[in-house]
Protein backbone atom coordinates (compact mmCIF):
# COMPACT_ATOMS: atom_id res chain seq x y z
CA UNK A 1 0.00 0.00 0.00
CA UNK A 2 2.65 2.47 0.66
CA UNK A 3 4.56 1.90 -2.41
CA UNK A 4 0.72 2.94 -4.05
CA UNK A 5 0.85 6.28 -2.22
CA UNK A 6 4.45 6.90 -3.13
CA UNK A 7 3.60 6.49 -6.86
CA UNK A 8 0.54 8.38 -6.82
CA UNK A 9 2.56 10.87 -4.70
CA UNK A 10 5.11 11.13 -7.61
CA UNK A 11 2.05 11.14 -10.39
CA UNK A 12 0.57 14.03 -8.58
CA UNK A 13 3.73 15.54 -8.45
CA UNK A 14 4.77 15.21 -11.88
CA UNK A 15 0.73 15.94 -13.20
CA UNK A 16 1.54 19.49 -10.77
CA UNK A 17 4.54 20.55 -11.92
CA UNK A 18 3.30 20.43 -15.33
CA UNK A 19 0.31 22.06 -14.85
CA UNK A 20 2.37 25.00 -12.94
CA UNK A 21 5.04 24.97 -16.11
CA UNK A 22 1.89 25.69 -18.75
CA UNK A 23 0.34 28.37 -15.91
CA UNK A 24 3.49 29.97 -15.84
CA UNK A 25 4.42 29.96 -19.11
CA UNK A 26 0.81 31.03 -20.02
CA UNK A 27 0.79 34.15 -17.28
CA UNK A 28 4.14 35.26 -18.98
CA UNK A 29 3.06 35.19 -22.51
CA UNK A 30 0.27 37.48 -21.22
CA UNK A 31 2.21 39.77 -19.52
CA UNK A 32 5.05 40.43 -21.75
CA UNK A 33 3.58 39.72 -24.78
CA UNK A 34 6.27 36.93 -26.02
CA UNK A 35 6.59 33.44 -25.38
CA UNK A 36 8.00 31.99 -22.43
CA UNK A 37 12.14 31.68 -22.81
CA UNK A 38 12.51 27.79 -23.32
CA UNK A 39 15.68 28.10 -24.77
CA UNK A 40 18.48 30.06 -22.27
CA UNK A 41 20.78 30.50 -25.09
CA UNK A 42 18.55 31.72 -27.55
CA UNK A 43 20.14 35.44 -28.45
CA UNK A 44 16.91 36.80 -29.81
CA UNK A 45 15.45 35.93 -25.72
CA UNK A 46 16.83 39.26 -23.26
CA UNK A 47 19.15 37.99 -20.88
CA UNK A 48 17.28 39.98 -18.13
CA UNK A 49 14.10 37.86 -18.99
CA UNK A 50 15.54 34.68 -19.72
CA UNK A 51 16.88 35.27 -15.84
CA UNK A 52 13.75 36.01 -14.51
CA UNK A 53 11.84 33.23 -15.80
CA UNK A 54 14.67 30.72 -14.92
CA UNK A 55 14.34 31.97 -10.89
CA UNK A 56 10.38 32.32 -11.25
CA UNK A 57 10.08 28.81 -12.54
CA UNK A 58 12.27 27.24 -10.14
CA UNK A 59 10.84 28.91 -7.11
CA UNK A 60 7.74 27.37 -8.70
CA UNK A 61 8.74 23.75 -9.12
CA UNK A 62 10.52 24.22 -5.74
CA UNK A 63 7.36 25.29 -4.19
CA UNK A 64 5.38 22.11 -6.02
CA UNK A 65 7.69 20.09 -4.91
CA UNK A 66 7.65 20.69 -0.90
CA UNK A 67 4.15 20.55 -1.09
CA UNK A 68 3.59 17.37 -2.85
CA UNK A 69 6.15 15.59 -0.67
CA UNK A 70 4.55 16.88 2.12
CA UNK A 71 1.16 15.57 0.83
CA UNK A 72 2.54 12.44 0.30
CA UNK A 73 4.43 11.98 3.71
CA UNK A 74 1.13 13.53 5.33
CA UNK A 75 -0.93 10.41 3.45
CA UNK A 76 1.39 7.90 4.79
CA UNK A 77 1.61 8.90 8.43
CA UNK A 78 -2.55 8.74 8.05
CA UNK A 79 -2.33 4.91 6.97
CA UNK A 80 0.05 4.35 9.30
CA UNK A 81 -2.01 5.41 12.03
CA UNK A 82 -4.86 3.70 10.70
CA UNK A 83 -2.91 0.89 10.31
CA UNK A 84 -2.71 0.50 13.81
CA UNK A 85 -5.81 1.45 14.95
CA UNK A 86 -7.20 -1.57 13.43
Amino acid sequence: MNLLVKLFGLAVSLGAGVLANKTLEGLWEKKTGKPAPKDGTDLNDSLPGVLVFAVVSAGVGAVVHVLTQRGTKSALARMKKTADEV
